[in-house]
């Protein structure tokens, strides 16, 4: 390098400039651009997403893509991956399991995509898994829930293109009631969605609130259609039960819209006690506004206040310098989504799938979320998210969490091998 110029000095301001173009991003320790680019990765990493882009959750797909394309952003801003051009691709995803597999074949097939991210319904991730397997192409899922997509898809079937980086139902079902063993509350009722998500998250529920607090109860059960307006004869069923604790899933418009019903039909003084494992959604709380009781618990994927650290603290300030909005969870898991590609295929030093997947498994990562740890067993991300109770404050235009409780990954995410004594919480 000498012949060309390059002296010691030069070398480590160069190193110092490539790796603080890095910092843009969180969790990439290796240089980007001059001294990361090797023969085996030729750009562009193409990377097709899909989310939904359409109907009365269109809201969803546009955090996705504000977190997605401030993380391509950034990437590209700092040198790339591995010295070569991130470039996303957006499709509507809808809801229907066909129209995701129809996006992932064109994103293969069609547009030539390396990776694929985003999916919000826990039904397509499931009809995905094994089409990701025949694409052979990573997907790297930032909403779905269902614990079945890492439990069977990929640790018991070996699908090994899947990985999922937000929390699972674990998150809503079994921390939740770690909380609740807490609370001044021995019968519980539900309303939540008449789908998959709603009874997993409900059974997740009762039967770790059993083992943490022998005794309770579970009083009533109210299942509510998706696309539900009216949900009167719901908080009717449950009045009339007269719980001491409501836990609900109801989530995006359907909770604002439960919320505001039970709100004026006196449910939240009747009931003391209410969880809503997505309440701590951005579009639930500005929706909400102060319409939101105080007193609830609320809690999702990411919560743009935590952790109170630099590294959470400045993504939120680029997040709303570049969008005039604070973040949703899906907006940081598709950010960090990206974050994790690229530290993966500079890891790997390769873009291939197989390579890559072996530099995701295991793989630690920092992110706005916090630290994320991608389980190797089955391709599950392990990172902290608080449950908090809501409060006004003079600082946002909606409730946010007051008092907090963190019941850390590792105690309430169910365990490999799923199946016998200590696989489930509480351990």
């Amino acid at each position: 390098m000498g012949n060309n110029g390059w002296t010691r000095r030069r070398f480590i301001q160069a190193g110092l400039l490539t790796t603080g173009a890095a910092a843009l991003g969180v969790g990439v320790t290796r240089p980007t651009g001059l001294w990361a680019a090797t023969p085996k990765i030729k750009g562009p990493i193409k990377v097709g997403y899909q989310a939904i882009m359409s109907g009365t959750l269109a809201g969803y797909g546009e955090f996705h893509k504000m977190g997605v394309t401030l993380a391509m952003e950034e990437i590209n801003a700092g040198g790339g991956i591995a010295g070569n051009k991130l470039e996303v691709e957006f499709r509507d995803s809808t809801l229907k399991a066909p129209e995701a597999i129809q996006n992932a074949r064109y994103f293969v097939d069609s547009w030539g995509a390396d990776f694929l991210g985003g999916v919000d319904s826990s039904g397509q991730a499931l009809a995905l898994a094994p089409v990701m397997a025949e694409l052979d192409r990573i997907l790297i899922v930032t909403h779905a829930a269902t614990e079945k997509l890492t439990e069977e898809q990929v640790f018991k079937n070996g699908i090994k293109q899947i990985f999922r980086i937000c929390t699972p139902t674990y998150q809503d079902g079994n921390a939740a009631a770690f909380v609740a063993k807490d609370l001044p509350a021995a019968t519980w009722a539900t309303i939540s969605p008449k789908y998959e998500y709603g009874y997993t998250c409900w059974d997740m529920f009762k039967n770790t609130l059993t083992k943490l607090k022998p005794g309770v109860s579970f009083t009533a059960e109210s299942w509510a259609p998706f696309g539900t307006t009216d949900f009167r004869s719901h908080i009717n069923t449950i009045l009339d039960a007269k719980p001491e604790g409501l836990y609900s899933t109801e989530w995006a418009g359907e909770l604002i819209t439960m919320v505001r019903q039970a709100g004026q039909a006196g449910l939240f003084k009747s009931i003391k006690h209410v969880m809503f494992p997505v309440g701590a959604a951005m579009d639930v709380l500005e929706g909400l506004g102060a319409d939101m009781p105080d007193n609830v618990w609320i809690s999702g994927r990411y919560f743009f206040l935590y952790p109170n650290n630099s590294t959470n603290n400045d993504w939120v300030q680029r997040f709303r310098k570049r969008w005039n909005h604070y973040p949703a969870y899906v907006s940081e898991t598709g950010y960090s989504a990206m974050f994790a590609l690229k530290k993966a295929v500079e890891a790997a030093g390769s873009k291939e799938t197989k390579a890559v997947i072996q530099a995701l498994e295991g793989m630690t990562m920092d992110s706005p979320a916090g630290q994320r740890v991608f389980r190797k067993e089955d391709h599950q991300a392990m990172y902290d998210v608080p449950w908090g109770l809501t409060v006004a404050s003079d600082k946002y235009p909606f409730k946010i969490m007051g008092k907090q409780i963190l019941v850390p990954a590792k105690e309430c995410f169910n365990r490999p091998p799923f199946e016998g004594e200590g696989t489930r919480p509480p351990f």
